[in-house]
């Protein structure tokens, strides 16, 4: 009586394949598929973080109103009211949609801009005299480049949702 196989009666089960001796072309689209996917969640949680990165300095600015008005004059920025309430619908609403995913290339160019702008009017370095607050400030203000660097690859490399 024939012997019952995997590969069906009579038949020879196919060769068991060690994972490295597989064929090399294999091993390639293997790597590449994993190379996709862990490049798209570090995308994607590099994208929520720059969200939230705005949303909490914003929900901040709500609870520290007065505050932050107080500071926003000092530094020489006009119509403090209206630039603080226009900052906390960008920083919320903006992060809220990078966290999302929704129009991500604007909302990012958007909050790069913001960035810039906040950046020039609230650590302007250049115009202290040397010393820590000096350090500090500068410190500021090359970081915020640095994630206006991040928003504007966002902005550029995230593909366009279809409508």
């Amino acid at each position: 009586m024939a012997e019952l196989s995997w590969a069906g009666v009579g038949g020879r089960d196919p060769p068991q394949q060690d994972p490295e001796h597989r064929p090399e072309q294999e091993q390639d689209q293997d790597m590449d598929y994993n190379l996709v996917h862990a490049q798209r969640a570090m995308f994607l949680t590099g994208r929520g973080l720059l969200g939230l990165y705005f949303i909490l300095p914003g929900i901040s600015k709500i609870t520290g109103f007065a505050g932050m008005s107080e500071y926003m004059a000092a530094h020489g920025v006009p119509f403090v009211p209206l630039l603080l309430v226009l900052t906390i619908i960008l920083q919320i609403g903006c992060g809220a949609s990078l966290v999302a995913g929704w129009r991500a290339q604007l909302m990012a160019f958007v909050l790069a801009g913001l960035t810039l702008v906040i950046s020039l009017f609230m650590h302007d370095f250049w115009g202290m005299e040397e010393g820590l607050q000096r350090a500090h400030e500068m410190q500021n203000f090359i970081k915020n480049m640095a994630i206006m660097a991040g928003l504007l690859y966002v902005a550029g490399v995230t593909p366009a949702a279809k409508e």
